[in-house]
Order: structure tokens, then C-alpha cells, then sequence
């Protein structure tokens, strides 16, 4: 309980919060992570799930691509946790400037959040390839098997595949936040992705605080780490318990 307490009184004190995410955000939100036991890569396809969603797959077999991408990346009715609308409540507080976030999901904007780096893009942006026409989500699913633009282009997901590189404008806006940051909290993620993992690297504060279920490889670094569901520690730390 020290350590809840601790990340209490610093969010109480700090005015310049950065908060880093991956899955384990929104897997209490009920979207799967990718590599716990229960995650997409230890459920049974016709491919592995990270052959799948690689970019010269999706150029390959679209159609393949397309069955999985709708069934297992896209989750149009989850709901944002305590994790999520904490994180949106210290925005609209003053004290959090920026949400830098693996996830595609679109909970953070959903709870409230507003500046919000989506270093691994959103499955609510899609464009054609050819013309570069916009779609949302509810546009791509309702079409059967691979979406196609007016124009007759493939759609493609404002997603980043393996073997495709980030968006360079989100990743330098995310440096900038996090190596001019107070206090850095980071939360459900495993930091073993890169680059996404490597921008920690960048802050330079003295409030390092990671909150995971499991053990990552930069809690000897931290200047706090707590052991529990994001959405509980966050939520009770914010909200009270």
C-alpha cells in the first residue's frame, strides 16, 4: 500500500505527467494482448498471428488478412476502464500533458483524452490506397471481406504492421513529451517492442513509475513500481478507492 500511496501524493504534486501504455491498458477493457497465455499469439490459426498482420502478408493475402484483422484486432464494443478515464481526468486536471499509447483501439480518445500519440496508429483511420480516401470502422466492416474504396483501391488500415516503420511526426511529438516530462508513468506494457519500448530511454525526470503485472526489464531503473491491473492502481489513485 506504501507504493499506491506514493503515486498518489507525486500525481498530487505533479503538474507535467507523460503517460506511457501498451496492451495491458485496455485488457481490462476486454480486448486480448498479444503475448500473455490467452493472447493472439497463442490462439490456434491457419498462419501465425504475427505473419498475418506483417505488411508483405497483407500485400500477399488481403483476404486473409482481412478475416483476422476483423475478427481478432477489432473490438467496436469495448468500453474504457478505470485505467482509461483516470488518465482523462488528469488531462482535464492540467496535470497530464500527453497519452503516448501502443494500443489501436481508440479507448483513450473514447474516455475523454485528448492529446493522445498513437505510436502504433488506430483501427478507426483507414484509407485507400490508391486515391487515399478516408473511411471509418463502421465503413470496413460493413463490407464483406476485403474493403474496397469507390475508386476501386484496397482499403488499408491506419495500422502499423510488422515490417512498416512509425509514423516519424507521432514519434518525435512523443520524445518531446517524454524527455521534457515530470513524471513518467508507465503502464501495461511488457517494454520488450521496439522502438516503441526504446522511447523511454528519452526522459529524464526523477519520477519514474511503472505499474505491470509482470516484471519488465526496466523496473530496476524505476523510481517506483507497483505489481497489480492498471485499471485498479490508476483508478484508486485518481479517483480513491
Amino acid at each position: 500500500m506504501e507504493a499506491e500511496k506514493q503515486l498518489k501524493e507525486w500525481i498530487e504534486e505533479c503538474s507535467n505527467i507523460v503517460f506511457f501504455g501498451g496492451a495491458g491498458v485496455s485488457t481490462e477493457s476486454g480486448i486480448p494482448d498479444f503475448r500473455s497465455v490467452d493472447g493472439l499469439y497463442n490462439q490456434k490459426y491457419k498462419y501465425p498471428p504475427e505473419m498475418i498482420i506483417s505488411h508483405s502478408f497483407y500485400k500477399q493475402n488481403p483476404e486473409e488478412f482481412y478475416r483476422f484483422y476483423k475478427d481478432r484486432m477489432i473490438y467496436r464494443d469495448a468500453e474504457p476502464n478505470r485505467a482509461h478515464l483516470a488518465l482523462a481526468r488528469l488531462e482535464e486536471q492540467g496535470k497530464l500533458k500527453a497519452v503516448v499509447t501502443q494500443n489501436i483501439d481508440g479507448l483513450h480518445q473514447k474516455a475523454g483524452s485528448r492529446q493522445v500519440l498513437e505510436l502504433h496508429g488506430s483501427v478507426h483511420r483507414n484509407y485507400c490506397t490508391r486515391c487515399h480516401k478516408f473511411y471509418d470502422l463502421d465503413q470496413i466492416i460493413a463490407q464483406e471481406g476485403v474493403p474496397r474504396c469507390t475508386c476501386g483501391g484496397i482499403i488499408k488500415p491506419d495500422v502499423v504492421l510488422y515490417e512498416e516503420g512509425l509514423d516519424q511526426a507521432t514519434l518525435r511529438s512523443a520524445i518531446r513529451y517524454i524527455s521534457q516530462a515530470e513524471m513518467l508513468i508507465i503502464g501495461g506494457t511488457s517494454l520488450t517492442v521496439y522502438p516503441a519500448a526504446g522511447l523511454v530511454d528519452y526522459y529524464r525526470g526523477k519520477r519514474l513509475v511503472l505499474i505491470n503485472k509482470s516484471v519488465t526489464p526496466m523496473d530496476s531503473h524505476a523510481d517506483l513500481v507497483i505489481s497489480g491491473p492498471i485499471g485498479q492502481v490508476l483508478g484508486d489513485a485518481v479517483f480513491g478507492s
